[in-house]
């Protein structure tokens, strides 16, 4: 029972998968545990939830594939979570005509073809070659994020590669893939990486690209990104579990309102004490709570679009099946020279047309996630994700659905809303999900499905990594507070990492 009185270990400030990754560790490490929630749930972004009245779909509401989760924290808490690898990487139709790229990755030789039918011969290899070095990087740098950070120059000297390390980390992503590949649609589909909830032109030299590219490749050393089996509200249902096993308590519908840098919190049932205090929120709202000076206000750059569709959509491509088609990363309008118009056209105050997206089918390598009803009738989920949408363009969501719909349309042989099932209102099964709607649902600033920029995952030679919170890349201003979501370092997606690391730091303190 929490009581005004009350005094813990630690105090977990967000009951997201980071949050729930941290108590886990920390509980069973025999520390005292109390994460408050402020939905009356936990799981954060990473949950599923039947999306349509009276439709027993459960869609991975907001986040949705997984490959930054380590193998680690998942043998360590002993989670039982499955994952599913895609036979196929990606298909990308060619804008305006009936061809398009499909990457097999159980057929080489297909691919190859592939590649021959758009006049992209000369890239294959490349593509090849390209790839190869992104696993090199990833076999050097993953290992290290469930430990001490290394420096720049330390990460550096592990890769041993001083080419590699100049075309991934010091010059804009962009320009290595404008110089690696020739063929404009190949080069878009490598760029989108680079992409994904980042608003950055296409040869960015901030290098904010650069590190949303990084995080993209390098998942459990081979850049996959898997299906999780019974949607992403699986992951986080064991996280919640084992943290709940181990002995942390768990309180939703608890509101923080500020928290004082010698660890007291105030939430909407009291005070409670924490002997460290861990801020699983983006490090804009952590310094609002602290009545700290904030930093810039983020801004999120996607939109996502959930449908339930009675069965793929036929394509404008006959030579390619739609299971295999949406069976990978589908890529709309994504071709080197579209990004680079949609980067234009935001920042000019304007939604682009058409707008870059890429697909994913869920129910296709993991159809659990329908009734037995659906199933049966040949129902499928898709999820589409839009780029280049900056939050200052989400005002008019009618908009920005209508326009991932057109863009949707113009690869398709039908119209997508001609498959659309209905729920039990009669409204049709789609779903729009802008940065609006993620900030006001899920208290991420700006809607920035990253908490913030992106950082390396090594620290800067310059950095002071004297305490165990800047070793571990979770410090703030003040010693008792510990970031603990995807604002800290290495933090980002559905990792578990923010959580991890927070929960080394404490212990090793």
């Amino acid at each position: 029972m929490v009581t005004s009185s009350s005094s813990y270990d630690v105090v977990i400030v967000g009951g997201g998968h980071n949050g729930l990754t941290a108590a886990a560790y920390l509980a069973l490490a025999g520390k005292s545990v109390l994460v408050l929630e402020r939905l009356g749930h936990v799981g954060g972004a990473a949950v599923s939830a039947q999306a349509f009245d009276g439709v027993d779909a459960r869609l991975s509401r907001y986040s949705y594939l997984v490959s930054l989760l380590p193998k680690r924290v998942i043998h360590d808490l002993g989670l039982d979570i499955r994952l599913q690898r895609r036979r196929y990487s990606s298909y990308t139709p060619v804008p305006g005509g009936r061809g398009g790229l499909l990457v097999d990755n159980g057929d080489a030789a297909a691919t190859a073809d592939s590649f021959r039918s758009i006049g992209g011969e000369t890239d294959a290899d490349a593509w090849h070659r390209f790839y190869e070095g992104t696993a090199t990087i990833a076999r050097t740098l993953f290992p290290t994020v469930t430990e001490p950070l290394l420096t720049r120059s330390e990460a550096r000297a592990a890769l041993d590669d001083d080419r590699l390390w100049s075309q991934l980390i010091e010059q804009p992503i962009g320009q290595t893939v404008a110089d690696t590949f020739d063929n404009d649609l190949v080069r878009g589909v490598v760029l989108t990486d680079a992409l994904i909830g980042t608003f950055a032109p296409n040869v960015d030299e901030s290098l904010a690209a650069n590190r949303c590219f990084l995080y993209h490749v390098i998942g459990n050393e081979t850049g996959d990104w898997d299906v999780p089996i019974g949607g992403m509200g699986a992951v986080t249902g064991e996280l919640h579990r084992a943290a709940r096993n181990a002995g942390a308590q768990i309180v939703t519908n608890a509101e923080v309102t500020s928290i004082s840098p010698d660890g007291d919190v105030t939430f909407d049932g009291g005070v409670v004490h924490g002997e460290y205090v861990l801020a699983n929120v983006a490090p804009y709202v952590l310094a609002r709570l602290l009545g700290d000076e904030a930093p810039a206000k983020p801004e999120g750059a996607q939109v996502k679009v959930n449908l339930l569709l009675s069965r793929l959509p036929r394509l404008k491509d006959e030579s390619v099946d739609p299971v295999a088609a949406f069976g990978g990363t589908f890529h709309i309008n994504e071709t080197w020279t579209q990004l680079g118009d949609a980067y234009d056209r935001a920042a000019a105050g304007a939604i682009a047309a058409p707008l870059p997206a890429e697909i994913y089918c869920h129910s296709l390598a993991d159809p659990s996630i329908l009734s037995v009803e659906l199933q049966q009738s040949g129902a499928q989920t898709l999820t589409v994700f839009g780029l280049h949408t900056p939050s200052r363009l989400t005002a008019n969501a009618a908009e920005l659905q209508a326009a991932v719909l057109a863009s949707l349309n113009s690869v398709l042989a039908e119209p997508v809303e001609s498959l659309l099932l209905t729920d039990a209102s009669g409204a049709p099964t789609i779903e729009t999900k802008t940065t609006a709607d993620i900030e006001a649902a899920l208290g991420m600033p700006g809607g920035n499905i990253f908490h913030g920029p992106l950082s390396w995952p090594f620290a800067e030679d310059s950095d002071r990594l004297e305490t165990p919170a800047e070793q571990w890349g979770v410090a703030t201003a003040h010693p008792r507070i510990l970031l603990c979501g995807s604002g800290s370092q290495r933090g980002g997606a559905v990792s578990g990492l923010g959580g991890h690391n927070a929960a080394m730091a404490v212990l090793a303190s």
